[in-house]
């Protein structure tokens, strides 16, 4: 096996870990709780790129799923019926946008931090568009479009947005000295 492979290989499993550490690192605020899922998904992407990023968190679903207790209730096959696992779906594609976006799809942006912000603020777009109707629809109409939209997405703005601050910032100091590493 190649250096490189390995590398990656270490990285992504690093990444499953750490996405499984932000779940626990959470605020319960009812039926969805403020967590640290997104910051590190986020950075998987910046710093994996879109396949390994997207690999990272299908890694961490996949392992929830079989029954590592590692979601923020829990774990099992049963956890499919949470309104909360869209969001962890969500994961997976997310992690592919930002790696995507930040690495070519928006290389015409002159600033690294600006092709990070850009490419974290879609992929939140990109995790809400899977998370959101997986929540109504679970809820089995229990809540209005406008309470999904409200207790499932806007409250979490201001946090996402802090969390996308700090990938920002980790992510023009690490991605030049893993790129290193990459050559």
């Amino acid at each position: 096996m190649k250096h490189k492979t390995l590398y990656k290989m270490l990285l992504t499993a690093l990444f499953a870990a750490l996405t499984a550490i932000g779940a626990f690192l959470k605020i319960p605020v009812g039926t969805v709780s403020f967590t640290l899922q997104v910051f590190f998904t986020c950075m998987a992407g910046v710093l994996l790129g879109p396949y390994w990023g997207a690999l990272s968190q299908f890694l961490y679903v996949a392992l929830g799923l079989i029954g590592l207790p590692i979601f923020t209730e829990g774990g099992g096959l049963m956890y499919v019926a949470m309104p909360t696992f869209g969001f962890l779906l969500g994961l997976i594609p997310m992690a592919f946008v930002v790696g995507l976006l930040s690495r070519k799809g928006l290389s015409r942006l002159p600033w690294l931090w600006l092709r990070l912000a850009v490419a974290c603020v879609v992929a939140l777009v990109v995790l809400y568009i899977v998370g959101l109707p997986y929540l109504y629809f679970t809820l089995g109409g229990a809540w209005s479009v406008s309470k999904t939209l409200m207790s499932g997405c806007l409250i979490f703005l201001p946090f996402d947005a802090l969390k996308i601050v700090c990938v920002v910032l980790l992510g023009t100091r690490l991605l030049p000295i893993l790129r290193r590493f990459d050559q």
